[in-house]
């Protein structure tokens, strides 16, 4: 039986997380800041759709990618070298969030990024938590994702494209700034065949929190995220 959280209320041992659903820890409780951000600490995250209450989910096993273990395709290679995307760092993150919104997620009948989370996701951003990193073709935007950034963490939450590879282009430009600003760790919380082939792989729960207590030591975001045009195609490792 999972928790059923009142405000206020701290998260149960992660141990006591269903198996069926994977991961599911606890119901309700609200999406205040510092929930969030406590909750993203000890490897706990929001999915829940229009109409249910807030759930909170600790999949095991939880699919990561390690910076040092990125790697691109052939192809994608090829369309970064001569790409006509402009790729921007939290300059537009409402619209991201907002496209990411419209995308319905794997076996979830209802769209999971619902009102409610678009509000407290936009708080996060403008406390310097949560990030965008935009893809433009001639000023349009056609691709992104968003996640939020902890210590050498970050916690991926969405992405979106209506333009070839925009969010894998938008990816490649996320792992070369976070391989400046020292990350070492994406969580992609579910395992995709879309991230696998970057080189994601599944890790057991009680690995990716020990990740998470050598990784963040603290509860302040990170004050060294640019803000911009992103030009760091020439540093991006092909």
């Amino acid at each position: 039986m999972i928790a059923w959280l009142r405000r206020g209320d701290p998260f149960p041992p992660l141990e006591q997380a269903l198996t069926d659903p994977n991961g599911l820890l606890a119901a309700s409780g609200d999406l205040k800041v510092e929930r969030l951000i406590n909750a993203y600490r000890r490897g706990i995250f929001p999915w829940s759709s229009a109409g249910q209450p807030i759930l909170w989910w600790s999949p095991d096993p939880r699919m990561v990618l390690y910076i040092d273990e990125f790697h691109v395709s052939r192809s994608l290679r090829k369309r970064l070298r001569a790409t006509d995307y402009e790729v921007r760092i939290d300059t537009n993150f409402a619209a991201v969030i907002a496209q990411c919104a419209l995308i319905r997620r794997a076996g979830q009948a209802g769209r999971w990024i619902t009102r409610e989370m678009v509000h407290a996701y936009t708080l996060l951003h403008e406390c310097h938590y949560a990030h965008s990193v935009e893809s433009y073709r001639a000023e349009e935007l056609v691709g992104g994702l968003y996640g939020i950034a902890l210590g050498g963490v970050f916690f991926g939450e969405s992405m979106f494209a209506r333009a070839t590879d925009a969010s894998k282009v938008a990816l490649v430009h996320l792992v070369a700034l976070l391989r400046g600003l020292d990350v070492r760790l994406i969580d992609c919380q579910q395992e995709t065949r879309h991230l696998a082939a970057f080189g994601a792989r599944p890790i057991p729960r009680q690995a990716f929190t020990a990740h998470l207590q050598e990784l963040i030591h603290s509860n302040e975001p990170s004050r060294r995220w640019p803000v911009g045009i992103h030009g760091i195609k020439e540093r991006i490792e092909l």
